[in-house]
């Protein structure tokens, strides 16, 4: 793939970096990121990540951990999940500053150009979605503040004024996005705001009574840590829109990593101690409730209303650059400012918040290409994928029929246990050496084709254990919650 006239021009910029901040960024398409355009270095990376994480929908999630779980519990479930989906998001980022491609070109390399239309076409509909999904909640949100402050709510209003906000920040690109308006506003209102909030929170709430409150039940801490996985891999099929304009791999990583993970394990952890200590389960009701708190509270919502915005921003950028990978010869200024309108008219005319467990559903998708991403690029590359494919298949018939020898050992145990009291431990021993032949099972047969040593076999061994477990976790709750959507 060849790079387009500007991308070759030879200009006298011994600041190339401040040129771009004087000039904004090219709307650069899906060809790989020149040099002279990959000016994000590890503090720019971090920001940009940073500020996307810093959502009033993050905040409102932690509903789906409190108070099933204790406050001590959720933080454990908040840290684990915030650890393994950013780790993965890092990689995402990763990837990209190494191809310096758009994620979904990324996957024209396992499933060819064509074979990348489908999960493009399902990345443009997430993404819309979470568009109008974010303006329905800037613009409720800054309903509530105008109509506690001035007495009018005009909800129509503010979501015209902020979809032309993500118009604008979208056409700057990432370049400009994090020079123009992260640098120079959200890296002093945001923290301010958060922190405020924080204090708020923790003012109103006797904190010592909620951590010692017991959770109700219904749900694991690893399964807590899986709602976060959740959220926090749902920007997988971004990351790479962002970070191929990263000045280095290590930049993208830990910027990605790290950006990311700092406000996603704050804002669930404020969540937290919000739907504990005031009941709030609602998005809608989240900017009520801070309004109520006084005027300072409503300053520091309206910071953060405003940039909120960026995540529409990255919605909507990200929709146009996957657009292009189906329309390649078509303006990304002219994607971006066709699907802020579709976003904006969306959010006008649809309550989007009933379907945002579709839109998780959506996300979740891609977790396993990204799996087949991950493995094609860095694990084995001197085997076929066929021969992969076969491993896999060897390993859950195995799997299939050793789950069919526990069901059949449990059936044995209940009759047992009216037949023979007392003798149901033979079952249970046997149901253990079941479940421990599994995993050793599996173990010696990853060594054995692969003919790698013990330590190293072991370390993927659990790698690939985690990220397959995590997988088939947000597979069953995304069909689980679409089984309850349609019923």
């Amino acid at each position: 793939m060849t790079e387009t006239p500007v991308a070759v021009t030879r200009e006298p910029a011994p600041e190339p970096a401040e040129a771009l901040v004087a000039d904004g960024t090219p709307a650069w398409g899906i060809e790989p990121v020149p040099d002279r355009l990959r000016v994000l270095g590890l503090l720019d990376t971090g920001l940009l990540w940073g500020n996307l994480g810093v959502s009033l929908l993050v905040i409102v999630a932690a509903a789906a951990l409190v108070p099933a779980l204790s406050l001590p519990d959720a933080f454990l479930a908040i840290l684990i999940g915030g650890v393994i989906g950013n780790l993965m998001l890092a990689v995402a980022g990763l990837i990209g500053a190494d191809a310096r491609m758009p994620a979904m070109v990324l996957l024209r390399a396992p499933f060819g150009q064509r074979g990348s239309w489908l999960p493009t076409a399902i990345n443009v509909v997430q993404c819309v979605g979470w568009s109008v999904f974010e303006l329905l909640i800037i613009a409720t949100a800054a309903g509530a503040l105008s109509n506690d402050l001035f007495g009018f709510e005009a909800t129509w209003l503010w979501t015209i004024l902020f979809g032309g906000v993500a118009l604008v920040l979208a056409l700057l690109g990432p370049i400009g996005f994090v020079r123009r308006f992260v640098r120079k506003f959200a890296v002093w209102a945001v923290p301010v705001a958060l922190l405020y909030l924080t204090w708020w929170a923790l003012d109103g709430a006797d904190f010592g009574a909620l951590w010692d409150r017991p959770g109700e039940g219904g749900l694991s801490v690893w399964q807590g840590a899986d709602v976060v996985v959740a959220i926090t891999v749902s920007w997988i099929p971004l990351a790479a829109d962002y970070t191929r304009f990263s000045s280095g791999r290590r930049n993208a990583f830990w910027g990605t990593g790290i950006g990311y993970f700092v406000p996603d394990v704050w804002l669930f952890a404020l969540g937290a101690v919000l739907v504990a200590s005031r009941d709030l389960s609602d998005p809608a009701a989240l900017p009520a409730a801070v309004v109520a708190g006084g005027a300072a509270a409503a300053l520091a919502l309206f910071a953060l209303l405003v940039t909120e915005t960026d995540e529409a921003f990255a919605n909507v950028y990200s929709t146009a650059v996957s657009l292009q990978n189906l329309l390649p010869r078509v303006s990304q200024r002219l994607l971006i400012t066709a699907v802020t309108v579709v976003a904006t008219i969306g959010a006008l005319a649809i309550d989007l918040v009933n379907y945002q467990t579709f839109l998780y559903l959506l996300g979740s998708f891609f977790v396993p290409l990204f799996a087949v991403l991950l493995k094609i690029v860095y694990i084995f590359k001197r085997r076929l994928y066929m021969e992969h494919l076969m491993v896999a298949l060897h390993s859950h018939a195995f799997i299939f029929m050793s789950l069919l020898l526990l069901a059949v050992l449990a059936l044995l145990r209940g009759w047992i246990v009216g037949a023979a009291p007392g003798a149901e431990w033979i079952v249970n021993l046997l149901r253990d050496a079941a479940w421990i032949w599994l995993f050793v099972y599996l173990f010696l047969m990853q060594k054995r084709v692969y003919r790698q040593g013990w330590i190293m076999t072991f370390i993927k061994f659990g790698v690939v254990g985690i990220c397959y477990a995590v997988i088939i976790t947000i597979g069953l709750v995304g069909a689980l919650l679409a089984s309850l959507a349609l019923a």
